[in-house]
């Protein structure tokens, strides 16, 4: 699973270094990190990041893009490739999305429907699965230090951009769907400051949102699920997804193992 790493305001920042794959081989520290936003970072998180990584890959919107900026980081190349090309609820989390919000406050069932659709939609949108083939092949370049990718909580868009690595240098599925459902316990404080957010803007003063909110916020193995039953139906498995969705052809596969996965940890 990946590791949490110790950053002073990042509370979802993980580095998928130490995974190990089916044969037998591990992926290398430092060199692949999944995060959350990037907004208004303190010095020291900087410097360490600028220690850190070389590539920043920003999958977020252009209206999150242009109006909650990444922190520069000196020396860093940014890369701006938003994975969905609309605002939507539950993945953007900008205040325009209250309103959609609010209309699911009382529909659980609705709000995990809603986010399912979002899971089958970057597989299903040309434009999201292109977009995905554009960071796998930033990735592919061999980088002296990390290439870091984010959105905004690092759960959905980031999180399936975690999954494909993942796959493609043969992480165990069963290890791929562990990793992505730890975000819940990083974005536990998230969740809760979301949650009584957009409670107190719909004036809402018992729990009976929270179920709703939690599904809009929170990973669900049913959306990752979503998103692996989506692969299968369009592409037939997930290898054909990765040559004829992504366009990354099998020595290209291997050339990326040989770049990120090392015999041992040491």
């Amino acid at each position: 699973m990946s590791s949490l790493l110790e950053y002073d305001k990042l509370n979802n920042i993980r580095d998928l270094g130490g995974e190990r794959t089916v044969d037998g081989r591990v992926i290398a520290p430092g060199r692949l990190i999944r995060s959350e936003n990037l907004l208004d970072l303190p010095e020291s998180d900087i410097n360490r990041l600028k220690e850190l990584a070389e590539t920043v890959v920003d999958f977020r919107s252009k209206g999150e893009h242009d109006s909650r900026p990444d922190s520069l980081i000196p020396g860093v190349s940014y890369h701006h490739l938003p994975i969905i090309d609309k605002q939507a609820a539950g993945i953007t989390r900008e205040e325009e999305d209250v309103d959609i919000f609010s209309r699911m406050l009382t529909d659980p069932a609705g709000a995990k429907q809603y986010m399912c659709g979002l899971y089958k939609d970057f597989v299903l949108s040309d434009y999201s699965v292109s977009q995905y083939a554009k960071f796998v092949r930033l990735v592919m370049d061999q980088h002296d230090k990390a290439v870091l990718w984010h959105c905004t909580a690092g759960k959905d868009r980031a999180g399936m951009a975690a999954v494909i690595l993942e796959e493609i240098l043969g992480v165990p599925r069963e290890k791929i769907i562990e990793d992505y459902l730890s975000s819940n316990k990083y974005l536990s404080g998230d969740i809760g400051m979301l949650t009584g957010f957009i409670k107190k803007r719909a004036g809402i003063r018992d729990n009976s949102a929270d179920e709703a909110l939690q599904y809009l916020f929170g990973a669900e193995k049913d959306y990752i699920d979503t998103f692996y039953r989506t692969v299968e139906e369009r592409f037939g498995d997930f290898k054909t997804f990765i040559h004829e969705g992504l366009g990354i052809s099998e020595a290209e596969v291997e050339k990326m193992k040989d770049t990120y996965l090392t015999d041992s940890t040491t």
